[in-house]
């Protein structure tokens, strides 16, 4: 059994870049992955292929992180989808269109 069998990653910016490699690696050590994406479902989707592919579990989910609404739906798909979430990866790239408000 792997170290995290039974556990839900999201992963945002997974589409590509860190973002693909953690959530391939999460899934690879047994976590179920969230691959969150705010512009490339192609990618998104590769990246659950590839997953998938390797026996692994993941979805997809659509939502810039930058926006409040899209963040609450991004984890009420996980818990649908996958009935649980455990943790989350926010990989630096996906919050580049986060800007500080003075």
């Amino acid at each position: 059994m792997s170290e995290l069998t039974g556990k839900v990653a999201v992963v945002t910016g997974a589409s590509k870049g860190i973002g693909a490699g953690i959530a391939k690696g999460l899934a690879a050590a047994g976590a179920a992955v969230v691959v969150n994406y705010a512009s490339s479902k192609a990618g998104a989707e590769r990246v659950v292929a590839d997953i998938t592919g390797k026996g692994g579990e993941a979805i997809a989910v659509h939502g810039n992180v930058a926006e409040a609404k899209d963040v609450q739906r991004l984890f009420e798909e996980t818990k649908k989808a996958l009935d649980r979430w455990t943790f989350s990866s926010i990989t630096p790239g996906s919050l580049s269109s986060v800007r500080s408000r003075p």
